[in-house]
């Protein structure tokens, strides 16, 4: 945690998550478009921890290569023991390492660096400091019997907890801290004599009491030390992180007409007076400057959007979409891997996609940038206040310059300069009177059929 006592922290991530029904690591599975895993280390890298360890099991190559880049070393429990066991597989990869050492769980995401911090402190007095919460329902959870002061006097799992334990509601969240020799030398005492016959983590505790050692315990909310082991629960867990960041989005000074109707992901980056209407999403990767509005039913993901913007109703920004200040995308436009300069507006029913479009530029309804050749993508530049008409098509790769028109119905296949006008339409051939004779006719025809 500081330079004088450093932090290891260990995540057990060994357990097959056959609840999950998945091929996906259950630890890997999404929270707000971010894996669970992935918001634990997240948390814990406010307290800057000089090592990071998970402990895998099944599917390891799954969690290898989400870890990728980290500095997260990952070891293997096998076969799978209890908790006790998994924590004692990252014995090896710290065998160099002098300080506290943290073992949490990979399906516990939302356990918080302050949190942490509170306990790692508990160790100031105390030889192992245990976190403990108080659900609304207790459930199967493992017992912490504790003085008013804090001070453990037992832990015992729920299946070998007699009924009295069981009335206990302060419950063990499964994270506690040591120093590290008092880890390693504590697992190793940790036996499988219990019920199910697996060696419990929490044993580490009770060691220590028999040893005449103070364990202290802090108390988590619930919310925090949440675990995550089916859809139902997952779900749960999005409904509460949601919850949460709905709050504070308003706190931070945005407006959300309907906030349980708004959905954000992880990184979401919102500035002041942004306006949200209801039904919105928000996919990793979006940041939206001060005064943009949200209009109702858009999706949103990997985009940019610039100051006073205007986006949707029904509006669908993808990876790469950039709006500068002003620009509006209105109701039913797409835009993708695209820049829409100062002001440059395509309020109804158009597909933007690798394309530059200038600042002022106006773009009509229907129109498509046709980036697509069936194997690879070309660009659509339009310059400074062009006008493209409605239900033109831009075949890219194409230039547009700045103040030229687009005629409406128009298929542009090659550049067009600036200052210009394109017309690409064909000949309009006119024949009074065919449409009435054309109906008198099958009228007829109709009329004999029916004789």
């Amino acid at each position: 945690m500081t330079a004088e006592t450093p932090l290891a922290v260990i995540v057990l991530a060994a357990g097959k998550g056959t609840r999950m029904k998945s091929d996906l690591h259950k630890v890997l599975h999404p929270i707000a478009g971010h894996p669970m895993l992935l918001h634990l280390l997240g948390s814990l890298g406010e307290l800057s921890p000089a090592r990071q360890v998970i402990v895998a099991g099944d599917r390891r190559e799954q969690i290898e290569a989400a870890l990728a880049g980290s500095g997260a070393e990952v070891v293997v429990q096998d076969p799978q023991l209890g908790t006790a066991h998994a924590a004692l597989m990252a014995k090896d990869a710290l065998a160099d390492f002098t300080g506290l050492v943290l073992v949490c769980f990979g399906d516990v995401p939302f356990l918080s660096g302050s949190t942490v911090a509170r306990l790692c402190a508990a160790l100031d007095q105390a030889r192992v400091a245990v976190l403990g919460f108080r659900p609304a329902d207790s459930a199967a959870y493992g017992r912490i019997i504790a003085d008013a002061d804090g001070t453990v006097t037992k832990m015992v799992e729920h299946k070998d907890a007699s009924p009295e334990e069981r009335a206990v509601n302060l419950c063990n969240s499964g994270v506690l801290v040591a120093h590290s020799d008092d880890m390693w030398r504590l697992l190793a005492k940790v036996d499988d004599n219990n019920a199910a016959r697996e060696f419990y983590l929490p044993d580490v505790a009770m060691h220590a009491i028999a040893e005449g050692a103070r364990v202290a315990v802090v108390e988590a909310d619930e919310t925090e030390v949440m675990g995550i082991n089916s859809r139902a629960e997952l779900a749960d867990a999005e409904q509460r992180w949601q919850q949460r960041r709905r709050r504070q989005a308003m706190d931070d000074g945005a407006s959300l007409i309907a906030p349980e109707t708004v959905w954000f992901a992880w990184d979401t980056r919102l500035g002041r007076d942004v306006l949200i209407e209801p039904n919105v999403f928000f996919g990793p990767g979006v940041s939206v400057a001060d005064g943009a509005k949200i209009r109702a039913n858009c999706h949103i993901e990997g985009a940019s959007v610039g100051p006073n913007c205007e986006v949707g109703p029904f509006a669908r920004l993808r990876p790469g979409a950039v709006l500068e200040e002003k620009a509006k995308v209105g109701n039913f436009v797409e835009v993708k891997k695209a820049t829409m300069g100062k002001g440059a507006k395509a309020n109804h029913l158009a597909y933007i996609g690798d394309a530059e479009v200038g600042a002022g530029a106006n773009i009509g309804a229907g129109t498509i940038t046709c980036n697509y050749d069936g194997y690879f993508k070309h660009k659509t530049v339009i310059g400074e206040r062009a006008f493209i008409g409605s239900n033109s098509a831009l075949v890219a790769p194409v230039k547009i310059g700045a103040d030229a028109i687009v005629a409406a119905g128009s298929a542009v296949t090659r550049d067009v300069a600036a200052g210009e006008l394109r017309i690409v339409r064909a000949e309009q051939l006119v024949k009074p009177g065919w449409a009435d004779r054309f109906h008198d006719a099958m009228k007829k025809k109709k009329a004999e059929k029916k004789g």
